[in-house]
């Protein structure tokens, strides 16, 4: 069992839109050799999608909706990849996929460094104290100076950093890439399909300049004793425990310093970790199989209307057939058909370690957050559920197709993409979102997936509060006051849905033994 832990790297790669996630994705899947050419993101000559945006929408967009998992062996390990969406409309679906991973890889675009959804989701590693690889992207193309870029990841991320390779040129005199981990020269030829060569040589002798002329080995020469002297010597440990970022520079698109970035990260990156439920630590070595669920997908397969629910596994072994306790509901579920994952194409499984991510069949089993066990009681947290903080009406536009719709939103709601509340002045059903582009996607699955028309009403809310309170009469004489404005989730919890700021201040300063929750998980 320890061998199969050791083996595994599960990971996530985070990003602000359009740095590079999903190329550099595809790019690992090829190594991996799971795919034999890579899809393009944006193309029209290349008629072939990347693999992990397999989504309708995310084809035609260009953009990642969703994250996909995929998984493939090289050299040995086990490699889980999570690719996630880089648009802040949907970090919601990426925060969730932080708490399923070991460590991250974070891209930067050379020519723009540091951009705002990126310190986002750093503080959410650094709050986790997940290790971070970064990988620079883009090098062949006009950029800033590595130097530069360093200097700002450590000013906007705050953390260290240690370069372990280092771009000789970039744009259109970009000639390669040194790699510092294993000391090899690796020249750099534009092929978005095939490996470049690799050539060690040592830094100090003429071959240097045979291969890159005798101005970029100077240079090159004169960056690498800068960087030895400013920064320290890459030590694994402090990787570890989230102190310092290794930097790997490349193009994911031109497939360089791809293979550089694989072969460190399975070296240095850390196998299953222990994971904090809210009786205990579970650590992955333990005999007895325990798992959460962090995300639910519909209809990956359309023709099948299926619903899968991604469990990663965190201790012990799971196995097909077996019964487990499912903690929230008390019932006892056994799975005969658990899949793994290659973004939309799935293959029944046997058996799962630590670090693994399954899919199980969820019509209506699963929420996201609920645990798995062989008996204990235990409750893995941490998925957050934010306050949405744009509102809308959701009406049936072809009352013909109303099961449809309804079970096109219940199914939606389940993935946690948006939050639903029903108004208990009106009845009316109110759908809330953390972004715009989350109505577009509603509308455009609930069209092409269920077959269901809706049209959005704009509703001028400015938040939802859960609200709770130790005092009945209190409680009661506030949804009195507020009737209009009090609606419930799908739980049935009691939601207070405020027009503005200064009404839920006021709201506040009233009713003092009200406890307002801007999550919902309390």
């Amino acid at each position: 069992m320890n061998q199969e832990i050791e083996r595994r790297r599960t990971f996530a790669i985070i990003s602000h839109p359009d740095a590079g996630k999903t190329t550099l994705t595809e790019k690992l899947l090829l190594f991996g050799g799971q795919i034999q050419v890579a899809g393009a993101v944006k193309s029209n000559k290349i008629k072939k999608t990347a693999t992990s945006d397999w989504m309708e929408i995310e084809k035609q967009r260009g953009i990642s909706v969703t994250t996909s998992v995929m998984e493939f062996d090289y050299e040995g390990y086990k490699i889980n990849i999570l690719d996630t969406p880089g648009h802040q409309d949907f970090a919601e679906d990426t925060f969730r996929t932080l708490t399923a991973v070991d460590s991250v890889i974070i891209v930067v675009d050379g020519a723009k460094g540091v951009e705002a959804q990126t310190r986002k989701l750093m503080e959410v590693c650094r709050m986790r104290q997940t290790p971070v690889i970064i990988f620079i992207n883009k090098m062949d193309r006009e950029g800033r100076d590595p130097f530069d870029l360093l200097d700002e990841l450590e000013a906007e991320l705050h953390i260290s950093v240690r370069p372990l390779s280092w771009p000789i040129g970039q744009g259109a005199r970009f000639k390669g890439v040194y790699n510092i981990f294993e000391q090899q020269l690796n020249l750099f030829e534009p092929d978005k399909q095939k490996v470049t060569e690799k050539i060690t040589i040592d830094i100090a002798s003429d071959e240097l300049e045979a291969h890159v002329g005798d101005e970029a080995a100077a240079q090159l020469r004169q960056d690498l004793e800068l960087v030895d002297g400013v920064y320290p010597e890459f030590d694994k440990a402090d990787y570890l425990s989230a102190q310092i970022a290794p930097v790997f520079f490349g193009s994911a698109l031109n497939n360089f310093g791809v293979k550089e970035l694989l072969d460190c990260f399975v070296q240095i990156a850390p196998c299953p970790r222990p994971t904090k439920a809210e009786e205990r630590d579970v650590e992955p070595e333990e005999q007895k199989f325990t798992g959460f669920i962090f995300k639910i997908t519909a209809n990956i397969d359309p023709n099948h209307r299926s619903c899968i629910a991604f469990c990663k596994v965190c201790s012990g072994r799971f196995r097909r057939g077996v019964p487990y306790l499912h903690v929230r509901t008390g019932k006892s579920l056994r799975f005969t058909s658990p899949t793994q994952f290659m973004a939309q194409r799935k293959s029944t499984i046997e058996e799962a370690w630590p670090g693994d991510i399954i899919g199980l069949p969820a019509a209506g089993v699963f929420k996201i957050g609920d645990t798995l066990t062989e008996g204990e009681q235990l409750h893995f947290r941490g998925l957050p559920s934010f306050s949405p903080e744009l509102f809308k009406y959701i009406e049936n536009a072809d009352p013909m197709k109303t099961k449809q719709l309804q079970r096109g939103i219940e199914q939606l709601m389940d993935e946690g993409v948006a939050q639903m509340f029903v108004n208990q002045f009106n009845g009316r059903t109110i759908i809330g979102t953390v972004g715009q582009l989350q109505f577009e996607v509603i509308q455009y699955r609930l069209e092409h997936e269920y077959n269901a028309l809706c049209r959005w009403e704009p509703a001028s809310l400015y938040k939802a509060c859960w609200i709770e309170s130790d005092d009945p009469a209190e409680l009661e004489a506030f949804k009195k006051r507020k009737y209009q404005y009090m609606a419930k989730d799908r739980e049935g919890r009691d939601v207070f849905l405020a027009d503005s700021g200064y009404v839920l201040q006021m709201a506040q300063t009233d009713f003092k033994h009200i406890r307002f929750h801007f999550t919902s998980e309390f």
